[in-house]
């Protein structure tokens, strides 16, 4: 369990009537009295124990400015992705079909239909989801966008780990963004960081 309150957060050792005793991540053992698992909130970790897998919720930030129509030149590299290959191809039939029938005039990006950099990707990462043994099946898993913000677009990856030992989780979690982080350049976008003191100094050299 974990009572914030109480700087409690580990397994329960001992419960009496007056008295909670848990042990700590760190070893460290907290006692506190019995009433505040009733008064105070505190959160229960036996269910995720129990469940078919441990949730991944977290985003990466994609530099709005480098979102853009894929050209053909992208699309014929990003077939290559095994994992896209197929889709692209089904997709761009199927957006071909689409902007013929409605006559579009295609030579201005913005008219019909159109691939984006960001939306391959997107869907890159959910087959890539689907695609690995320790993520579940079982649970939710979907790659979206989060609400716009000064930092750019949050992509968040929504998942559940088949592993639910914490180090295996952490290793699970770090997998898929190591992978993610390293992709995501193949697509022509760019990840949002404050600038660094190395970033200043080429712009002071230019």
């Amino acid at each position: 369990i974990e009572v914030p309150g109480r700087g409690a957060d580990g397994n329960v050792l001992e419960i009496t009537l007056n008295t909670v005793k848990v042990q700590n991540w760190d070893r460290t053992i907290t006692t506190f009295p019995t009433y505040a698992l009733v008064s105070e909130s505190f959160t229960n970790w036996k269910g995720m124990e129990e469940s078919t897998g441990r949730r991944i919720k977290r985003s990466i930030f994609i530099d709005m400015k480098s979102v853009q129509f894929c050209s053909d030149d992208l699309l014929k590299k990003l077939s290559k992705i095994q994992l896209l290959e197929e889709y692209i191809k089904e997709k761009s039939k199927e957006i071909e079909d689409f902007n013929t029938e409605k006559g579009m005039d295609v030579s201005m990006p913005v008219n019909g239909r159109r691939l984006t950099n960001i939306g391959l990707f997107r869907k890159y990462l959910e087959l890539y989801l689907h695609e690995n043994k320790d993520i579940s099946k079982d649970a939710t898993y979907m790659v979206r966008h989060l609400q716009p913000t000064e930092n750019g677009i949050p992509l968040e990856i929504y998942c559940f780990s088949s592993e639910k030992a914490w180090k295996v989780y952490e290793n699970v979690q770090a997998d898929i963004f190591d992978h993610l982080l390293a992709s995501v350049a193949e697509f022509e976008l760019r990840l949002f960081q404050n600038p660094t003191g190395e970033d200043f100094r080429k712009a002071y050299n230019k």
